[in-house]
């Protein structure tokens, strides 16, 4: 008999540790992924490639194959180079979305004197179709999308619109992290008409309508587009909860104990195969 294909999950994140430290989300998509392998699945875990990284003593090199696509914004062309490396003393392999205009730069939403960077909107798109361009490519279809951080927050609109009769992407159940990362930066307007790909339609963005751009926006964002929800951080506003609730959608609320347990059980209920797999 044939042995079962493993259930795939694709990890869309901001942040990894050891490539960034020291923060909620670096340390779950650290952890996280690593715990679902052990459970026999297959994953992939993408990141943007921050210029604050360093390349030579994280081992990231270029994959020339997958790198060279131009994904376009605002009628500009923005080139896509895409690197890998491995988490010494794992089997957890990293690729980074890399590109020169939006990543080689110090500090990932503001600058070293504290100031938020204009293009954090067009950064997230592109981070977001990059992804998404380059799991095509590899030819990897995911069961379940885990998704992290304000900068991968249009994935859930892209997936679930430009991508939705992509048979890459047509079956795959989104979960979505929300974390307290909140901020409120200034953008260049248009950022809505920006976002706009495929079948994506201008209701689909009107939330991002305005001069600046926050974390609970794009969570509220996310959030409508996703199959489930995890709080992953021990506050967030009580609007945002009741905006969750709301949804009628699978909500796992924070729990300072036992989260990958608690992730994994969360993750067979959205996604019953992964526990059909595990009891096997």
């Amino acid at each position: 008999m044939k042995d079962k294909e493993p259930v795939k999950i694709l990890y869309i994140t901001q942040e990894i540790n050891p490539y960034i430290k020291e923060t909620e989300i670096a340390d779950i998509c650290r952890q996280f992924p690593q715990y679902t392998i052990d459970k026999g699945c297959e994953i992939r875990t993408f990141m943007p490639c921050f210029g604050h990284i360093n390349e030579r003593r994280n081992q990231l090199h270029e994959v020339q194959r997958l790198s060279g696509l131009n994904v376009i914004i605002d009628d500009n062309d923005h080139p896509l180079i895409i690197k890998v490396a491995t988490i010494q003393a794992t089997r957890m392999q990293v690729y980074f979305i890399d590109n020169e205009d939006y990543f080689h730069r110090n500090g990932i939403e503001k600058d070293k004197e504290g100031n938020f960077f204009d293009d954090n909107d067009e950064r997230g798109i592109f981070y977001v179709r990059s992804v998404l361009e380059t799991i095509k490519k590899l030819r990897w279809t995911p069961d379940v999308i885990h998704i992290h951080g304000w900068i991968s927050a249009l994935a859930p609109m892209y997936i679930k619109k430009s991508y939705s009769s992509d048979p890459f992407f047509a079956n795959s159940k989104i979960i979505y992290s929300v974390y307290k990362d909140n901020f409120e930066c200034p953008i260049k307007e248009g950022f809505e008409k920006r976002a706009l790909f495929n079948d994506i339609e201008e209701d689909d963005t009107k939330l991002l309508i305005g001069s600046t751009l926050n974390t609970e926006t794009l969570h509220k964002m996310a959030i409508n587009f996703s199959d489930a929800v995890i709080n992953a951080s021990d506050t967030i506003s009580e609007e945002l909860e009741r905006y969750i609730k709301d949804k009628n959608i699978p909500y796992l609320p924070y729990a300072e104990e036992n989260t990958h347990e608690n992730y994994w059980n969360f993750f067979t209920q959205v996604y019953p195969t992964l526990k059909e797999e595990n009891d096997d």
